[in-house]
């Protein structure tokens, strides 16, 4: 299988980057191919420009430098998110990076009625997001979970029918403790393995 690792967190060191490293041990291990678009490293532009706006809705995106991000999507047939989860969303640049990545032509095709929206994504059959927050889960539960939305709901319906979907988030990460952190990076390995 091949696994495209969407990596979004600006600290090289940071707790997120020991989830991507984990993700990527663990598909390798399985024989997976993994690859990790690194958002922060490539310098990735989220800002959706003029231009970009008033052509989105009839064509593919004309920009260079989203080709390649293009390519692994369509490389990809699973995708796993690590991020942290910032007021209970996506950091800008993730977000960012699915308004000008998952776009017409690219994840779906569009001809100007709602009905008419079509998935391009089905050769996508897993979807995991790996990623910590500072609320509680019961607080993050009654703000509406935002981030998870999006990509469990709105990014899965342009995927595969019977796409599995798989959501891992260590809560209370600002007040977590070595011993909380390797017992969340335990559980991600034993569920990524058997997802």
């Amino acid at each position: 299988m091949r696994v495209l690792i969407v990596f979004c967190h600006p600290v090289d060191d940071s707790f997120c980057a020991a989830l991507r490293d984990t993700a990527v041990e663990v598909f390798r291990a399985r024989g997976c191919e993994a690859k990790v678009l690194d958002l922060y490293a490539e310098k990735f532009d989220p800002v959706m420009g003029a231009d970009e706006r008033r052509t989105y809705n009839e064509r593919a995106p004309q920009d260079p430098a989203l080709q390649s991000h293009i390519e692994g999507l369509r490389w990809a047939e699973a995708l796993v998110f690590v991020y942290p989860t910032w007021w209970y969303g996506l950091p800008a640049m993730l977000k960012g990076w699915l308004d000008r990545v998952w776009a017409k032509d690219v994840a779906f095709t569009f001809d100007g009625t709602r009905q008419s929206i079509q998935p391009l994504m089905g050769h996508i059959s897993k979807i995991a997001v790996l990623t910590t927050c500072g609320a509680p889960w019961w607080w993050s539960v009654v703000v509406g979970q935002p981030g998870r939305k999006t990509i469990m709901r709105g990014i899965r319906a342009l995927c595969g029918w019977r796409c599995r979907t798989l959501y891992l988030a260590h809560y209370l990460m600002d007040s977590s403790t070595p011993e909380s952190r390797a017992r969340f990076l335990r559980k991600v390995r034993a569920r990524l393995e058997r997802f």
